[in-house]
């Protein structure tokens, strides 16, 4: 494999492992900061090696371990070891590369939500909430975040390093919330997901009208945390909500960059995978929650036009009465 080659698949695995990488250092450090500071040092280590020695059979493991390593000498450095930093250190010198993946068995998920929670906590602004979620959880650079929202680099990343000084300063714990809390906070995710996803589908601002990215990263986000929250029916409903809604990016645009209204759409190219999908996840939606919520009901919206197979069979009738039940939950001049 050439240097530029094995730059790239590095680059596939990092988007994919390093949400993983910081939450569980984070869960070692209880520093989100140096989580991620650590995280960055080992994808710079895993450059410079792997040109070398080949791509690990297990890079996730192999990155897994050369940070937790570099986490461990980081907190004798600075004198934190306990018996608990101990146990950790001495557990690290009997890994083997292929054993990582079973000893964190059940911890990598955990860790994620944590993490979820920690970068959408409530101390933040919104803007904080979803550059800190895509720095860290979606393993954007800066300038990709930047560019996605037509702000400067600059102040992008000012942005997120204030974020990561509230959640230091203000001691934010690295825990999933419980009680009555949950569910608040649960929705406070899952807003955080969809003006992601909302940003990319119809953009505020600049000159095109979608964002591709934004809507991946926002749909990859939601599909992680319908396999850690599974009973949550929201969840599913905001997944489904995106999936259907992604399977018409390539015709919401023409090739002028013009925008091209839903029932002017050509059906032919909306993508029956991600179509299929939505309808999965909208059926496990409603299988966890009578009464549907308020993107269970949009995502049930957006099903009735993915349905149909013209503009001319769509079912305005169960449109309309899902809008009705829509307005009850979510009361607002846009749904009305």
């Amino acid at each position: 494999m050439s240097l530029i080659d094995t730059h790239r698949t590095t680059d596939s695995i990092w988007r994919m492992e390093s949400a993983k990488l910081i939450a569980s250092l984070t869960r070692m450090l209880r520093d989100v900061g140096a989580a991620e500071d650590i995280a960055h040092d080992t994808l710079v280590i895993a450059l410079e090696r792997w040109p070398e020695i080949g791509i690990p059979d297990n890079p996730g493991a192999w990155l897994m371990t050369t940070a937790k390593r570099r986490a461990v000498d980081l907190m004798r450095r600075t004198k934190l070891r306990d018996q608990k930093y101990g146990e950790i250190a001495r557990g690290m010198n009997l890994y083997k590369e292929e054993d990582v993946d079973h000893a964190l068995e059940g911890e990598i998920d955990d860790d994620l939500l944590r993490l979820i929670f920690m970068t959408c906590h409530p101390v933040l602004s919104q803007d904080a909430r979803v550059a800190l979620t895509l720095r860290l959880l979606c393993g954007l650079t800066t300038d990709e975040i930047a560019r996605s929202f037509l702000i400067a680099e600059s102040t992008i990343a000012q942005r997120i390093v204030r974020a990561k000084r509230t959640l230091r300063a203000k001691k934010v714990p690295f825990e999933v919330p419980t009680g009555g809390s949950l569910k608040d906070r649960l929705s406070a995710v899952l807003e955080v997901i969809y003006l992601m996803f909302n940003e990319g589908y119809s953009a505020t601002s600049g000159n095109d009208w979608i964002r591709p990215l934004l809507c991946q990263e926002a749909l990859r986000l939601g599909r992680i945390l319908t396999e850690i929250v599974p009973h949550e029916s929201e969840v599913h409903g905001l997944v489904s909500l995106m999936e259907i809604q992604a399977s018409r990016l390539k015709t919401r645009v023409n090739p002028k960059g013009e925008p091209v209204r839903l029932l002017e759409q050509n059906r032919a190219q909306w993508d029956q995978l991600l179509i299929r999908r939505g309808l999965a996840a909208l059926e496990r939606s409603q299988k966890l929650r009578s009464t549907l919520g308020p993107y269970a009901l949009q995502a049930a919206i957006s099903a009735c036009h993915a349905e149909a197979p013209t503009a001319s069979e769509t079912d305005w009738i169960r449109i309309a009465a899902l809008y009705e039940a829509l307005a009850r939950v979510t009361p607002s001049p846009i749904v009305n």
